[in-house]
């Protein structure tokens, strides 16, 4: 569960809430979960994530 205490400005405690919603990634679930996905889309979907996952490690290996 997230948590965010709020001391005076709301501002900065709702900028908190959304960083660490973003950093959670609970931000971009639900913006997944906002329409129905079918089982095709969401395998192409997992497969795209996992293509990038490795490009990045590879990326990384390569400029260690």
């Amino acid at each position: 569960m997230i948590e965010v205490d709020v001391r005076g400005d709301i501002e900065i405690a709702i900028r908190q809430l959304k960083k660490k919603l973003q950093l959670d990634g609970m931000k971009k679930e639900l913006k997944r979960r906002e329409f129905y996905e079918k089982p095709s889309d969401r395998k192409r979907r997992k497969q795209a994530e996992a293509r990038r996952k490795v490009r990045k490690v590879v990326w990384r290996m390569k400029n260690d």
